[in-house]
């Protein structure tokens, strides 16, 4: 055969093959070096224009974030000497090398947020009570309010405790009056039996800490008086300073006004009304409050961005209209700016009557930059003013960082500013037909309600992954309910509302609120229909890398100009569809609350609990983190009767009583069905799991061996000194479950994974869970005694 032939062939395939691929290699570096250079130049684009300053709040807020979220506390002097070096190296960088500077000052700002934390917490120095206590208190009411049902909630200052009398007593307590036919004045000293417990920790590992927001506040502990506290007679001397008492004077203030309110519109009417004005939100029915969640017109009773811009731009807007009715004085004076002024005293009049919320907090800062940037000539609605009221509320408050509210009104805002500058500068066409006369009026109509479209579907969006980090929910119907429930806010209730409040003090508010009431009354309406339609969707726990990756999308997508921000787009809906297509995490098989008297079975579809009704506010938490609605509540057990103790003695269960106990649990476990609770009401609960194991819940410490014996898992709200079963079973105590807060069991091929809401009890806002008021001393041999504790 001859391959004379074939050689050549093959070699100028070969090279042919080599000349192809050599120019497809360069042409994907010279791609490349096209996407990078482009994308510098884009970067270099957006800090010529600025817009790096935008990402400041950003730092600030990470470092306080850290901070926060750490497992112990940073070294105050090391961060104030890192902060110093810092300071030192942006003053010497100079300003020629733009992107070490800009790296520096990053930095810088981390720091700083990382350092205001640090004083914040030293600012707060909130004393937590460790466990729950009854005793009799007395305290001066500093606020209060009503919510409707004739129950009065008070925050006191206390001034001391009795029988017993508390080792480390909250400065600050709130408590829950029922049955009082007048409520207490403000500054009143009252004196009574009530239940106090410490703040709640997370329903759930990576739920909302309910003790942080009150270490925070400056709320030590919650709880209820028995029947109605007694009025002190003589009411001790106490010495205010300046400030303690102009701010018992606007809490005065403020109380006057919503009783005002309240008894001109009766009902929720008049409850939404007042919580419109002074943020009291106690008094409107759970019904109403629930069909304005499900509906997503919850934010209208919170005094937000929007309530402060309606307040401003009507003040603006009706003062403007009014100064222009004179040519002298709109020929001889800015009225512009005097409007601007006259906004701006009427907005910080509300925010001082509004309770100080972290939301009218933002909105006034925000309004207060917006407004004061007339004076100047400077454009009002810009991100640098978002930027900037942003930082003013790191700097002073960086807790409210972590906190729904703040995050959903500043990703609210952010979004509404961001897509109002893409909207300004989009290319304008002009339309021989809107300038017809007669197509005016449609054209402002339509203009009016496009605005309101895109203001709710924005800021729908915009809180959407807030909504599902902190909620757990969507709302299916917020688009439509706003568009019906804006204009009605807008043109009827705020406006009445506004000319109601300015002429109050005249005593010639009275015709007015019926109006604002008829407004409130169709968006009650409206509320109650679309909730009706249902479509809340229950979206469960997320994966913990999900929402800060999301969010970084977020504020690419509205702090950048150019194309770079598509990369925001491009990284909440990747990770969005990784949530959606990648395995999640298993879900608990139990769940125990962090008093032991609430466990749950959870199978996916439904969860079995041991309380025929469970607290709501642990359960529904519980409901919506894993995404579960069905109850199955427990069978409870007729034919036996739990033995009961003598008045004022522990129970003890006798030999022949223990065996009655551990037969009658055995027969419970085989007759009842699988992952289903049976009970003997007062004594115990138990129930086998799908996986053969036993699990029981006992009210009275004197069924624990009788449910040790039986048992795989043995749960009691009781705070025992040991935290074992003689039988080797798994025990969780009252005492256990203080230090490590609610718990989450899943079982694996291993054996029994145990999930903690606590890791460690380090931070200040934890510590009291480590504190023995039998030895006055904390557990945890890294936290010091009281005395010397900080705290």
């Amino acid at each position: 055969m001859d391959f004379a032939g074939i050689a050549p062939r093959a070699i100028v395939t070969q090279s042919a093959r080599t000349q192809v691929a050599i120019p497809f290699r360069w042409r994907l570096v010279t791609v490349a070096k096209r996407y990078v250079g482009s994308s510098m130049r884009m970067a270099t684009e957006e800090a010529g224009h600025g817009r790096l300053i935008l990402f400041s709040p950003v730092f600030l807020g990470a470092g306080a974030a850290t901070w926060f979220l750490a497992a112990s506390d940073f070294p105050a002097v090391s961060l104030g000497l890192c902060l110093l070096v810092l300071l030192i190296a942006v003053a010497l960088c100079g300003y020629a090398r733009t992107k070490l500077q800009a790296t520096l000052l990053a930095l810088l700002l981390f720091a700083g947020g990382m350092l205001s934390a640090q004083i914040e917490t030293w600012r707060a120095k909130t004393l937590i009570l460790d466990s729950a206590v009854t005793t009799t208190v007395t305290g001066r009411i500093e606020r209060r309010e009503g919510d409707g049902q004739g129950r009065w909630r008070y925050i006191l200052d206390v001034t001391g405790t009795d029988a017993p009398e508390i080792k480390r007593p909250p400065e600050r307590i709130s408590v829950l009056v029922r049955g009082a036919a007048q409520p207490f004045e403000l500054g009143d000293v009252i004196e009574g039996r009530a239940r106090l417990t410490p703040p709640a920790g997370p329903a759930l590992s990576h739920l909302n800490d309910f003790a942080f927001s009150a270490y925070f506040d400056g709320i030590g502990a919650n709880g209820f008086f028995y029947g109605v506290p007694k009025r002190v007679a003589e009411q001790p001397e106490r010495s205010n300073s300046v400030g303690e008492a102009i701010l018992e004077s606007l809490y005065r203030l403020r109380s006057g006004i919503g009783d005002r309110i309240r008894s001109t519109l009766p009902g929720d009417t008049g409850a939404f009304a007042a919580s419109l004005v002074t943020d009291e939100r106690r008094a409107i029915s759970d019904e109403t409050t629930e069909a304005l969640r499900q509906s997503g017109l919850a934010h209208i009773i919170a005094i937000s961005g929007l309530n402060m811009a309606l307040s401003a731009g009507i003040f603006f807007v009706g003062l403007r209209v009014i100064l222009s009715l004179f040519p002298g004085i709109a020929q001889a004076w800015p009225t512009k700016k005097i409007a601007a002024a006259g906004a701006l005293a009427a907005v910080t009049a509300y925010y001082l009557i509004s309770g100080f919320a972290v939301s009218a907090e933002r909105a006034f800062i925000m309004m207060a930059i917006m407004l004061v940037a007339v004076f100047f000539d400077r454009p009002s609605i810009s991100l640098r003013n978002v930027a900037l009221s942003t930082l003013v509320i790191l700097a002073v408050s960086p807790s409210e960082g972590l906190g729904p509210s703040f995050q959903m009104s500043f990703a609210a805002t952010l979004a509404l500013v961001a897509g109002y500058d893409l909207w300004k500068g989009r290319p304008m066409r002009e339309n021989a037909f809107a300038k017809l006369p007669i197509m005016k009026p449609f054209f402002m109509v339509g203009g009016f309600f496009g605005g309101v479209f895109l203001t709710s579907l924005i800021g729908g969006f915009s809180t959407a992954l807030f909504s599902i980090e902190h909620f757990h929910r969507l709302t299916a119907y917020g688009l439509p309910a706003n568009l019906a429930a804006m204009p009605v806010i807008t043109f009827i209730v705020m406006p009445a509302g506004m000319l109601a409040m300015l002429l109050m003090p005249f005593g010639l508010d009275g015709w007015l609120w019926p109006v604002a009431g008829f407004g409130l009354d169709l968006v009650i309406t409206i509320a109650k229909a679309v909730a009706g339609w249902g479509g809340n969707i229950d979206v469960g726990r997320l994966p913990g890398w999900y929402f800060p990756t999301a969010v970084f999308g977020f504020l690419l997508l509205t702090l950048l100009r150019t194309r770079l921000r598509h990369m925001g787009t491009a990284i909440v809906a990747v990770s969005t569809l990784a949530v959606v297509l990648l395995p999640s995490e298993a879900m608990p098989d139990i769940a125990i609350s962090e008093d032991g008297s609430l466990v749950a079975i959870v199978d996916g579809e439904a969860m079995a609990s041991n309380r025929e009704k469970p607290p709501a506010f642990i359960f529904e938490q519980w409901q919506r983190a894993l995404a579960v609605e069905e109850h199955q509540k427990p069978v409870m057990l007729q034919a036996a009767k739990a033995p009961t103790a003598p008045d004022g003695q522990r129970l003890q269960l006798s030999p022949d009583q223990q065996n009655e106990a551990r037969e009658a649990m055995r027969q419970a476990v085989a007759i009842s069905p699988p992952s289903r609770f049976s009970c003997l009401k007062g004594a115990w609960c138990t129930t086998l799991l799908v996986n053969g194991k036993k699990l029981t819940v006992i009210d009275n410490a004197a069924y624990l061996g009788p449910a040790c014996d039986t048992a795989d898992i043995v749960v009691t709200p009781v705070r025992l000194r040991f935290d074992r079963c003689r039988s080797g079973a798994l025990l969780f105590t009252g005492e256990t479950l203080r230090k490590t807060g609610s718990v989450e069991l899943r079982f694996t091929d291993k054996g029994i994974e145990v999930a903690t809401a606590f890791d460690t009890l380090g931070r200040p806002w934890m510590r009291h869970r480590a504190y023995d008021w039998r030895s006055n001393t904390f557990a945890d041999a890294n936290l010091s005694p009281v005395s010397d504790s900080g705290e």
